[in-house]
C-alpha cells in the first residue's frame, strides 16, 4: 500500500467505505433485503417472507436461469475463441492494421446494445441466413457485444509476454504451431480464464439487444425480471435478481479458481 502511516490508512479506508459503500454495497443490499419483504412503505423493508423465493426458484424461472446459462457459456466460449485468435493476428500486424482491428472489435460496444440488437435483428431476418424467431439470435447478439472484451483482454495480455520463451523455443526447432500451443497459450491461460468470466458476466445480465431478438421459447433471466417489475411484482423480481447475481458469482468463483491455478503453473 502506498500510504505508510497508521492515519494514512485510516483515512482511506474511510474514503473507500465511503465511496464504496453508497455506490455499490447500498444498492446490492436494497435489492437482498427487497426480496425478503412484503412492503416497503418506510425506511426499511417490513413483512419478512421468503415467499418470493418459492416464485424465483419455480419452473419457469429455473427454465430461464438455464436458458441465461447456456446463452452466456456458449456467447463467452465462441467469443473467447474469436477474440483470442483476432487478438494473436493482431499482434502480427503493423501499427494500422492493430488500430483498424482495436477499432473494429470495439466498435459494437461504442454504441448502445439495444443498436446492435437491432442490427443483429435486421441482418438475420431474411435468407440466405435466416435466424430471427430461434436461440441463435440471442447467442449471436450476446456474442458480438462480448467479444470486444475478450478481444482487449487478450491483445493486452499479448503486449506484456515476454519472448524470450518463444525464441528460445523457435530456435531449438519449434515450429509455430507447437509454440502458439505448448507456450503462449498457457502463458496467455490467466488472462484467457478472466476474459472468460468477464464475458459470461455481461452475457449473463445483458437485456437491451435481448428483448429486441428473444423468442418465447427461449426466454433469460434478465428478461423474466424485467417482466416482473413492469407488472408490478418489485418482490419477485428482487427475488430472482438475488438468484441471476448468486449463480454469476458462483460462476466467477470457479473461474477464478481456474485462473489462480493457471497463474501459479
Amino acid at each position: 500500500m502506498l500510504v505508510h502511516s497508521r492515519a494514512g490508512r485510516w483515512a482511506v479506508g474511510a474514503l473507500f467505505l465511503v465511496l464504496f459503500v453508497p455506490l455499490f454495497a447500498v444498492p446490492l443490499a436494497v435489492v437482498g433485503a427487497a426480496s425478503f419483504a412484503t412492503n416497503w412503505s418506510g425506511a426499511f423493508p417490513s413483512g419478512p417472507t421468503g415467499a418470493h423465493y418459492a416464485a424465483a426458484t419455480d419452473a419457469d424461472s429455473l427454465q430461464a436461469l438455464g436458458t441465461s446459462l447456456m446463452t452466456a457459456l456458449a456467447a463467452s466460449l465462441i467469443a473467447l475463441t474469436a477474440g483470442s485468435w483476432a487478438a494473436l493476428a493482431a499482434a502480427s500486424l503493423r501499427r494500422r492494421g492493430r488500430r483498424f482491428m482495436d477499432a473494429l472489435f470495439v466498435l459494437p460496444v461504442a454504441v448502445p446494445s439495444v443498436v446492435v440488437g437491432l442490427s443483429v435483428l435486421v441482418a438475420f431476418s431474411r435468407p440466405p441466413v435466416l435466424l430471427n424467431g430461434t436461440r441463435w439470435i440471442v447467442i449471436l447478439a450476446h456474442t458480438v457485444l462480448v467479444t470486444a472484451f475478450a478481444y482487449q483482454s487478450v491483445s493486452a495480455a499479448i503486449v506484456r509476454l515476454d519472448p524470450v520463451y518463444e525464441q528460445a523455443a523457435a530456435g531449438l526447432g519449434a515450429r509455430p504451431a507447437y509454440v502458439l500451443w505448448r507456450i503462449r497459450l498457457p502463458l496467455l491461460l490467466p488472462s484467457l480464464t478472466a476474459a472468460a468470466g468477464l464475458c459470461f458476466a455481461l452475457s449473463m445480465g445483458e437485456l437491451s439487444a435481448t428483448m429486441m431478438l428473444y423468442p418465447p421459447d427461449w426466454t433469460p433471466l434478465p428478461v423474466q425480471i424485467f417482466a416482473a417489475t413492469d407488472r408490478g411484482s418489485l418482490f419477485t423480481g428482487a427475488a430472482v435478481a438475488v438468484v441471476l447475481m448468486a449463480t454469476t458469482l458462483l460462476v466467477l468463483l470457479g473461474v477464478s479458481r481456474i485462473r489462480t491455478r493457471a497463474s501459479y503453473r
